[in-house]
């Protein structure tokens, strides 16, 4: 009997305003076995009963009433240091500097590719890519 690949028991929130992004996210972490909840708001990610489980954080910067950065510090200061991933279309290097500085694994620009997301996810986890591709 195989034991069940890490990523299948690995839940990624994406917290991201815009839908489409979302959905794309979802379909692509899916896509590699992860499991994947997805949020509107850093609000509904704090409030839901998933973020315990959450083994890694995908998240725009900018969102209307609280962004990505503000998001990672509130976990920061109630002791969570799970991973962030940062996905922005306004890559603005004091903000960049903020997220690292927080523990962010990385900072991407949109538009990014997937296996540049899925590389640094994996990072975030830990993870090494399997070189069989299973």
């Amino acid at each position: 009997m195989s034991s069940p690949r890490k990523s299948e028991l690995t839940l990624i929130a994406v917290v991201d305003d815009d839908a489409s992004i979302r959905l794309a996210t979802d379909s692509l972490l899916r896509s590699r076995g992860y499991a994947v909840c997805t949020f509107a708001s850093p609000g509904d990610f704090l409030q839901s009963a998933e973020l315990n489980e959450t083994a890694c954080v995908v998240t725009d910067v900018r969102m209307p009433v609280m962004g990505g950065i503000e998001l990672q510090t509130i976990l920061r200061t109630r002791g969570c240091t799970v991973p962030f991933v940062f996905i922005t279309a306004f890559p603005e290097e004091v903000v960049r500097i903020q997220a690292m500085n927080g523990g962010a694994t990385c900072f991407l620009t949109k538009p990014f590719d997937a296996p540049t997301l899925i590389k640094y996810v994996e990072a975030a986890l830990g993870a090494r890519p399997n070189p069989s591709g299973s």
